[in-house]
């Protein structure tokens, strides 16, 4: 049996499982007993995914409107409003502006907030050894950068092991 899911608002275990579709998009919402009827979603004629996802945009944006710090998206002027109104992004550098806004909302929503897709079985291994090698590679460089050449050492040696390259300097 699939695992258990948990409430999307308190954490507790999930017994409501809304799933609707708009233009071909599949959004789905867990939530508990208390938390579905709290949101009044116990209706499901009453209930509208779009609303429900609005609310929770609306109570990160603050009280009757307050928006805080004036945000606004540099390349396509998208403001927290904009997107409490449409439940939309307007360009994908909004991601990175509205970045405070989205990412509470990502991991009450979801396991994680980096999307990491799913990976055939036999390219597992080399896709966590490739991930590997990014970090220690960026550890490295950040290590070089900082002037912690003991650190840089270590992580050199990591990733030559890793690499299959024979470790220290050569004569």
């Amino acid at each position: 049996m699939g695992e258990s899911l948990v409430c999307d608002i308190c954490g507790k275990l999930a017994t409501v499982h809304l799933t609707q579709i708009i233009n071909n998009k599949i959004q789905k919402v867990d939530l508990c007993e208390e938390c579905a009827q709290q949101k009044g979603v116990t209706d499901p004629e009453g209930f509208s995914l779009a609303d429900f996802m609005a609310k929770n945009i609306e109570s990160s944006i603050g009280p009757e409107g307050i928006e805080g710090p004036a945000v606004v998206c540099s390349s396509c002027g998208c403001t927290p409003r904009d997107f409490k109104n449409s439940g939309r992004l307007g360009c994908p550098d909004c991601y990175d502006s509205f970045d405070s806004l989205i990412k509470p909302m990502l991991k009450g929503m979801h396991r994680g907030e980096t999307h990491v897709g799913k990976i055939p079985h036999g390219l597992l291994k080399r896709v966590g050894l490739r991930r590997e090698i990014n970090r220690l590679q960026d550890n490295l460089a950040r290590a070089v950068e900082q002037e912690q050449y003991e650190d840089a050492a270590r992580f050199r040696d990591e990733l030559e092991q890793l690499l299959g390259k024979p470790e220290g300097p050569q004569s």
